[in-house]
């Protein structure tokens, strides 16, 4: 064991943060602490690397362990190179080997007993050089510097000139390179794009020592770590397995938890009805057995309810109107600012019902081609058509579409004037805001809370095609599950820019990734986008995988590409009946299949549901003395009850049938 909490407690001010939270991390074990916005995971890193006391409670590390941490926000101020900093980390070693280079050129003139002792610091220091991958050090810092997203050209690059999110990455790179014992990180994919995310992943996945990660990235989580700490309320609890196992448990868990409680809660009401009517007899031996009765409740330990939870959205999305089968054409587009080439000849295709995610790294133009369809920038060349009765609904990570010297009540009964001020109170309620919080300005509101604003307005919008850039920014895990959930049953288009990973594979029916100033087209989730990303790059987009270069020829590629396959790629059609087009055709017969299931299924679930209230109708009515002392009427009223039994049956068997055809 290297790390040890037991019961840490703090508060700020009125407000308990953690409550006796204890838990302890093995050697070479990676763990996550997860939990809503506000719940302690910062304030918990702070405590465990001694920014902060705790009211209570202890922190060990193991006897000679190091320990390393990265916080959200890095201000760091420094006049070297990027390729310096880092190189900075390295002195120890750096020194190390010049000293034995220094005696390497000492022992040639060295003899006897000089020499010999020469030798034997010679052998300890490269003894120890060796241990400490002293001959790679300057290919590490080359590696950590590009895994983190720093291209060549940038290595000298001044620190005092980068960005607050590339002043971050340093942070990290330098935080890795010190490799100690046990690394805290505190939201490290804030700032890094999905190619240097995945880099991250797999260096921590192979690190030696301990980790210990907050963060909203769900995909990250279920690939790095073995161990997850929730705070909820205060409290903490330990899951095994990775993010996925953690929320299967914890849902699991939390179910168990409810029915022991409503259980419990039906055999308390239950023993005091027996109770009261036992005393209502007004008799010696019934009085007595109440007592008893009253004496065996008394002892029962009362289950305390499972938290509600009322920190959650409130979000549906549903269209207004249904556009047309063509959502959005765009062909040969194009966009350069001044000598920043980003992307030409580019053609989008979406249809109604579609969930288009655009993904690529930064840099690339992605936000620019959201801002080229909504009129925001003029593109270079090429057209962009929206299909008929297309309403867009768009979502700005920058919060443009946001009023700053608006509060959150004018920024949406302005934007919606025939709502009732009630009316406007109740959906920022849905958002989160309630009381004084929906007079806040917008330019007061943090990222998170202006992300609500903004989803509020996009709700209320009706729109039936959503533009969505980097809708999960700022939001913690639930909030971010439901906003997936409320994507998953809209019935309109959805085109969104995200980097969230775990988001983009629960939501996307289609990826379109932004490369090599091209686009390449795949049909299907996140999953099946690594899958096969690599041999539609090398393809499509040769040379722009990191770290590699494409040496296979067109035709070698080809040769190992599926037909169905090269249909998910954007390319230019076969002139005559092209692959493209039979597997646009299959999806869209597989879509249609879903549809009449789902159909079937409601049409079925409502013939249920009104048999069933006709049956407890009829079983009423049977019950009437004018009903069973007319024995026609009794007759004529069972044997419809026994029909509508009947009916049930087959409706019953219909609904499984279409239940387990999915």
């Amino acid at each position: 064991m290297i790390l040890s909490c037991n019961r840490i407690s703090k508060t700020f001010g009125t407000d308990l943060i953690l409550s006796e939270v204890s838990f302890h991390i093995e050697d070479h074990e990676k763990a996550a602490i997860v939990g809503i916005n506000g719940a302690g995971k910062s304030t918990l890193l702070k405590i465990i690397v001694g920014e902060l006391i705790a009211d209570s409670g202890e922190v060990v590390l193991s006897k000679g362990k190091t320990m390393g941490y990265l916080a959200q926000h890095q201000d760091l101020e420094s006049n070297r190179s990027l390729y310096e900093e880092l190189r900075e980390v390295k002195r120890p070693i750096i020194e190390m080997e010049q000293q034995i280079r220094t005696l390497e050129l000492q022992m040639k003139d060295a003899s006897g007993e000089k020499l010999e002792q020469m030798l034997s610091a010679y052998s300890r220091l490269n003894h120890t050089f060796e241990l400490e991958n002293g001959y790679a050090w300057q290919s590490e810092i080359t590696g950590v510097l590009k895994g983190l997203g720093f291209s060549e050209e940038e290595f000298g690059k001044q620190i005092s000139t980068l960005s607050g999110g590339q002043k971050t990455r340093i942070s990290l790179g330098k935080l890795l390179l010190s490799r100690p014992d046990i690394i805290l990180l505190d939201e490290p994919t804030n700032h890094l794009d999905m190619e240097s995310i995945a880099w991250l992943e797999n260096y921590l996945k192979g690190y030696d020592g301990a980790v210990i990660i907050v963060a909203h990235d769900r995909y990250f989580l279920n690939r790095v770590v073995g161990k997850v700490l929730e705070l909820e309320q205060g409290r903490g609890s330990v899951y095994l397995g990775n993010y996925t196992a953690y929320s299967e448990k914890k849902a699991l868990l939390r179910a168990a938890q409810m029915k022991a409680w409503l259980n419990q809660q039906q055999e308390i009401r239950h023993q005091e009805e027996v109770i009261t009517k036992l005393k209502s007899f007004n008799r010696e031996k019934s009085i007595k057995r109440a007592e008893s009765r009253e004496k065996m409740l008394a002892k029962i330990e009362v289950l305390e309810k499972p938290a509600e939870i009322h920190d959650e959205m409130r979000i549906e999305l549903e269209p207004n109107i249904l556009s047309g089968n063509d959502v959005l054409t765009i062909r040969d587009l194009s966009k350069s600012f001044g000598s920043n080439h980003l992307f030409s000849h580019i053609d989008i295709d979406i249809k109604r019902g579609e969930r288009v995610a655009l993904i690529g790294n930064n840099g690339t133009g992605k936000t620019t081609i959201l801002k080229l369809i909504n009129g925001m920038l003029p593109a270079d060349s090429g057209t962009i058509t929206l299909g008929s009765k297309v309403h867009i609904g768009y979502y700005d990570q920058e919060h443009h579409v946001l009023h700053m010297e608006k509060t959150a009540f004018e920024e949406v009964q302005d934007a919606y004037p025939n709502l009732t001020n009630t009316q406007v109170r109740n959906i920022l309620a849905a958002f989160l805001f309630t009381g004084d919080d929906v007079f806040k300005r917008i330019s007061d509101l943090s990222g998170g809370e202006r992300g609500r604003v903004s989803l509020a307005k996009l709700m209320l919008s009706e729109a039936n095609f959503l533009i969505l850039d980097e809708p999960t920014n700022h939001l913690d895990i639930t909030s971010k599950e439901i906003l997936e959930n409320a994507l998953q049953s809209y019935t309109g288009t959805v085109f969104y820019v995200s980097h969230d990973r775990y988001f983009i594979n629960q939501t996307a029916t289609r990826i379109l990734e932004l490369t090599g100033q091209t686009l390449i087209n795949y049909i299907g989730n996140y999953d099946y986008y690594l899958e096969k990303r690599e041999t539609m790059t090398e393809l499509y987009a040769p040379g722009t995988i990191a770290g590699k270069t494409a040496d296979l020829s067109r035709t070698d590629v080809l040769s190992k590409t599926s037909a169905s396959d090269r249909n998910s790629l954007s390319t230019p059609p076969a002139p005559s009946e092209s692959l493209v087009k039979q597997d646009w055709k299959a999806q869209k017969e597989e879509q249609a299949r879903i549809r009449k299931r789902q159909n079937d299924l409601k049409k079925t679930e409502d013939e249920i549901h009104r048999l069933e209230t006709r049956d407890q109708e009829l079983g009423e009515l049977l019950q009437r003395e004018e009903i069973y002392t007319d024995m026609t009427k009794l007759m004529e009223l069972n044997q419809e009850k026994e029909e509508i039994l009947n009916q049930l049956e087959t409706l019953y068997a219909r609904w499984e049938e279409l239940a387990d055809s999915e």
